[in-house]
């Protein structure tokens, strides 16, 4: 393992994870250090389909795609160490616990995904997740999920 903290810009996302438009919620991650943490960005824009009906007039970013942008996240991170890039890697929710969300996500911010993992190695991994907006914390969970590597064709 290299010291070197290692980047992923949108392409190599797409080549690591499946997600696209509209529930593609990271646009690059940064500061990846092994398995063991990353900081995800996603530059937050009004033309999000959420923002249509949550809300009208006072758009908000849901709680729950923030935590999906963490999860995605730590995706990032853990296919890129485990060198899974286009070979159809899938990583599924078992569990968010500790959740909280402590202020609101409007069109404009940059939302700065900070994740650690708590445990790995094996087909099921945790995590600790935090949402920052320019300093402040806005979201946090801890996470677990499963690994799937039968997915890939």
């Amino acid at each position: 393992m290299t010291d070197e903290l290692r980047t992923a810009d949108i392409n190599l996302i797409k080549r690591i994870i499946p997600h696209r438009y509209p529930f593609l919620m990271v646009d690059g991650v940064r500061e990846i250090d092994g398995t063991s943490s990353a900081v995800g960005v996603k530059n937050v824009t009004f033309n999000e389909p959420h923002f249509q009906g949550h809300f009208p007039g006072a758009p908000i970013m849901p709680g729950v795609t923030i935590v999906e942008a963490m999860a995605q996240t730590a995706a990032v991170m853990v296919g890129m160490a485990q060198n899974v890039t286009d070979k159809g890697f899938l990583i599924y929710f078992l569990a968010i616990d500790r959740c909280k969300f402590r202020n609101k996500v409007v069109p404009g911010d940059v939302l700065e995904l900070h994740v650690e993992t708590v445990r790995g190695g094996s087909r099921i991994w945790r995590f600790k997740g935090r949402g920052l907006v320019g300093g402040n914390l806005v979201a946090q969970a801890e996470f677990t999920a499963m690994i799937d590597r039968s997915a890939a064709g």
